[in-house]
């Protein structure tokens, strides 16, 4: 069972991460896609293990590609970095099928 799409109320644009450059960082084109963001601070582990605060979370299709690194433009208009992302299936459970992505 896929996030009902009466839960994503809200509009966001990703920038995919594509890896580093000799001139930086290199970002996909900007994708727009339907989400819920919830504005609420709480504790993540990044990749190398660290523990930092993550401002929001962006639930999302469980199809929508949002690599850790990419940025993220809210309903808002703040833009901010993904610090994780993980596709939740409920493990067989009747829970939705999402992404879900923590920013900076």
């Amino acid at each position: 069972m896929v996030i009902p799409g009466w839960l994503l109320r809200h509009t966001v644009t990703i920038e995919a991460y594509l890896g580093d450059s000799a001139h930086g960082p290199r970002y996909a084109d900007p994708v727009t896609a339907r989400a819920f963001v919830e504005e609420k601070a709480r504790t993540v582990r990044t990749l190398k293990g660290e523990e930092v605060t993550a401002s929001t979370t962006v639930y999302l299709l469980p199809s929508q590609d949002c690599p850790p690194e990419s940025r993220v433009t809210t309903h808002t208009g703040r833009v901010a970095s993904v610090i994780t992302s993980a596709l939740l299936d409920g493990g067989g459970l009747p829970t939705p099928d999402h992404r879900e992505v923590t920013l900076e």
